[in-house]
């Protein structure tokens, strides 16, 4: 039974992770992204193995978070203060831009490996390995053994820093920061063709149901949503 991570093996495995290939491209910017992860690390117990994991790692699609629609969570427990600034941020919502990022972990996906060698000579392996595959979503990781998975939390955020600017340059340019009705004007516009198009073709209904959870907007639109299916939409 491993040890519960106490908060220097939490500080030590951030600061002994290296991104030796981060991948290529951004994460996308209207869709979920899988990162297909190789992570080599040294046996902390035994001399000359190293364990060479692998993985994919589902960033999830990401999200625009306004002013207005977090201040109320954020204000309980808050100070007066903080309340000004929350109150200044809804003012201003047109300039604030922020997005939410998530991921999880494809555990069907994993394997793992011990060999008996350098971590060097591992990494050069892997690196050629995972370069000959052409994977712009691969990324190899030198990390620690225990706790592993923080070194992969390590890997996302180095992931996101990456792509934030382009995702936002991308949003912007579908005028997905225009706010209308609490939400973005290109996504209104998208349910309301989804809504239309689905009235006449009822074989679209699963997917405008897919484009209301994915964006967390089910419980907006189930009345209406409901009427459809039932025919009376």
């Amino acid at each position: 039974m491993s040890k519960k991570p106490t908060q220097f093996d939490f500080w030590f495995a951030v600061n002994n992770t290296e991104i030796v290939v981060p991948p290529k491209r951004h994460l996308e910017t209207f869709g979920n992204t899988i990162i297909n992860y190789h992570m080599v690390s040294e046996l902390m117990d035994s001399i000359g193995k190293v364990r060479v994991r692998e993985g994919r790692m589902q960033a999830l699609r990401p999200q625009i978070i306004t002013p207005s629609s977090y201040s109320t969570l954020m204000l309980e427990g808050f100070g007066e203060q903080a309340q000004q600034y929350l109150e200044w941020l809804k003012k201003h919502e047109d300039t604030v831009r922020i997005l939410r990022y998530g991921y999880t972990l494809k555990q069907e996906a994993f394997s793992e490996q011990v060999l008996t060698d350098t971590t060097e000579a591992v990494l050069e392996r892997v690196k050629t390995e995972v370069a000959a595959k052409k994977d712009p979503f691969a990324a190899v990781i030198k990390g620690v053994d225990d706790p592993w998975d923080v070194c992969l939390v390590r890997l996302f955020w180095t992931v996101i820093q990456n792509s934030a600017q382009a995702n936002i340059r991308e949003l912007h340019e579908r005028r997905m920061f225009e706010i209308q009705d609490g939400l973005p004007a290109a996504l209104r516009d998208e349910i309301e063709k989804g809504f239309q198009a689905a009235a006449k073709d009822p074989s679209l209904i699963k997917a405008l149901g897919k484009l209301l959870q994915d964006n967390n907007l089910f419980e907006r639109y189930q009345d209406r949503f409901f009427n459809l299916v039932q025919g009376r939409g």
